[in-house]
């Protein structure tokens, strides 16, 4: 997997904009449901933050205060430095996060925690926990009729397929896994947080 990231780095946020591969793919409502996240990822009141796999730094940027990215990808972390400039960044590995006990006041994580599977979602839960006090995460609400857990095939401009493991979350069920509550949602986004 860490071969995929490195070379989907300068395509990645193509997916958030609807761009080249992703130009064709039919997502009413899209752009404002994104827009709409942003602002609520805004809205947190400003903390001490680590963003894990913050990849390019698309969500990195909405967040307020001190913020530490963390990505395993050093060319999704040079992407990253251009889109948020005033933000720390730090390769490593997001289960076995480089820092102190208690170094954050909260631990943000998008589109990172839909690719983990169980054993991998136990340890990374632990280890939040182990350095921040309140969790956020955002991922992708299940739309009707899809498959919840899934291996995806995913193609980078340069023809390669890759298989990703993928979920996507009804709401409720997401906050309640991680012992938290939905702070917002919307047709194709969800955010939940846990103390």
């Amino acid at each position: 997997m860490k071969t995929y990231y490195e070379r989907r780095a300068r395509e990645y946020d193509d997916w958030w904009l609807g761009l080249n591969l992703y130009a064709a793919k039919h997502r009413p409502g899209w752009d404002e449901d994104r827009a709409d996240l942003e602002r609520w990822i805004h809205r947190l009141p400003p903390k001490r933050t680590l963003d894990v796999a913050c990849g390019t730094g698309f969500m990195t940027r909405h967040l307020r205060g001190e913020v530490t990215g963390l990505d395993q990808s050093e060319a999704m972390l040079e992407v990253a430095r251009e889109q948020v400039p005033g933000a720390t960044f730090v390769k490593g590995d997001a289960l076995e996060l480089p820092f102190e006990d208690g170094a954050f006041e909260r631990l943000f994580a998008s589109y990172f925690y839909c690719h983990l599977e169980n054993l991998d979602r136990e340890h990374f839960l632990t280890e939040a926990r182990r350095v921040a006090p309140e969790l956020v995460i955002v991922g992708s609400v299940a739309q009707p009729g899809e498959v919840l857990e899934r291996y995806d095939q995913r193609v980078l401009s340069d023809g390669s397929r890759w298989e990703v493991f993928k979920r996507v979350f009804v709401p409720a069920d997401l906050a309640a896994e991680i012992g938290g509550r939905v702070l917002h949602q919307n047709h194709y986004f969800v955010m939940v947080a846990a103390p």
